[in-house]
């Protein structure tokens, strides 16, 4: 008489898990996912200068990472509120709110890199202080525009006050419209300042250089698994360790990635921003 082999149902079960966790890994590898960056400039020129970085952490990782980001950064940060980019280049002050709800970790950040805040006037005015700007109306990109906005703000409300805030939603409006007079002077950063024209950077002055602090945040969805997070976290930190890596990285005004952790942003944190 033939022998059976009986099959016990934990087997069956143990077996069928295994086969669901390893498919369901499958289709979370072979899934596109969405890298948001922070809109600081035009749509077109964020896409110029990211895209090629996409391009080589997909080919890097084996993942299909696509360029994404917003019509304002008001607009992103909506989409940062809802979780909707799987990865995400935000400013210091939306790490430090995002990072606590939906729950971003940072990856990277750019290394030996603090961010400052400029204040801007046009180079044909003579404006020689931070008090000569009360009472006139400067441009700001967006209200929750780190450096740009928060920083400068702080210190404009304490040495020229009755100026009034408008924002215009990008860095590259900023630096415009103070260039063409409708604004006395406002916000911005010094990598975006450099991205600019160099006739527009001709019709422009620095009046104001913030304190640095710890810069953008490169960072991951909780609902990205940690051995996905991890892969494209080594990608980005290696990135400038290869000729083709080092010119895309110098192409977004920067030098390199090194690893970051949530605790990078304290000193954000201890602004206590409201």
């Amino acid at each position: 008489m033939p022998s059976r082999q009986i099959t016990s149902p934990a087997i069956i079960l143990a077996v069928f898990l295994l086969f669901s966790k390893a498919a369901a890994g499958q289709a979370l590898e072979d899934r596109v996912f969405t890298f948001g960056v922070v809109p600081q400039q035009a749509s077109e020129k964020l896409a110029k200068q990211w895209i090629p970085l996409m391009s080589a952490l997909s080919e890097q990782t084996g993942l299909t990472i696509e360029f994404a980001t917003a019509p304002s950064i008001t607009e992103f940060e909506d989409r940062l509120t809802r979780g909707l980019y799987d990865f995400a280049y935000m400013n210091p002050y939306h790490f430090t709110v995002f990072n606590q709800e939906p729950g971003y970790v940072a990856i990277a950040r750019q290394k030996d890199h603090v961010i400052r805040g400029i204040i801007v006037v046009s180079s044909n005015l003579k404006v020689e202080s931070l008090g000569q700007l009360a009472g006139k109306n400067l441009a700001f990109p967006a209200p929750n525009s780190f450096a740009a906005t928060l920083i400068t703000r702080a210190f404009l409300d304490e040495a020229a006050p009755g100026y009034t805030a408008t924002f215009v939603n990008s860095h590259d409006s900023v630096y415009r419209s103070i260039a063409k007079g409708i604004f006395a002077g406002g916000g911005g950063i010094v990598r975006t300042l450099n991205e600019v024209s160099p006739d527009l950077q001709r019709e422009l002055e620095v009046l104001w250089l913030s304190p640095g602090y710890t810069g953008h945040a490169f960072a991951a969805h909780p609902r990205v698994s940690k051995h996905i997070r991890e892969t494209v976290q080594r990608a980005l930190t290696n990135m400038a360790s290869s000729e083709n890596g080092e010119l895309i990285v110098s192409e977004l005004g920067m030098n390199e990635f090194t690893e970051a952790v949530d605790s990078d942003w304290d000193d954000v944190r201890a602004l206590s921003i409201k």
